[in-house]
């Protein structure tokens, strides 16, 4: 599966708005998805490097339409943890070099909230 068709929406709530402080953002994904595959996503469509991802299956409620009752469908939610501080890295190279590595990732999600 492509990344677009893995995540398809944001899910802004105030809850999920608290979170993002923490670095934590609430995504509508597709059911067939893992959590490798929302990872990916993530990382590819946001530049950001993910540290977790936790989801569930979010049972669709039941409505009414006059006397006609039916339920919504089911959807799957991801909660993605992102890395908020990505540093530099450093490592020993040969002849005992430590050489640093800058990483190209972002610390927020700018699309999250459409700013």
């Amino acid at each position: 599966m492509r990344p677009e068709d893995i995540i398809i929406a944001p899910v802004v709530t105030e809850k999920s708005n608290d979170e993002v402080n923490l670095g934590k953002y609430t995504f509508k994904v597709n059911k067939k998805a893992t959590k490798v595959d929302i990872a990916r996503a993530v990382e590819k469509l946001f530049e950001v490097k993910v540290l977790k991802v936790n989801t569930m299956i979010v049972k669709g409620k039941e409505k009414r339409v006059g006397r006609s009752v039916g339920r919504t469908s089911d959807w799957k939610k991801a909660i993605v943890t992102i890395d908020t501080n990505p540093g530099d890295v450093s490592y020993m190279a040969k002849g005992g070099k430590v050489t640093k590595v800058s990483k190209k990732y972002k610390d927020s999600i700018d699309e999250f909230m459409g700013a």
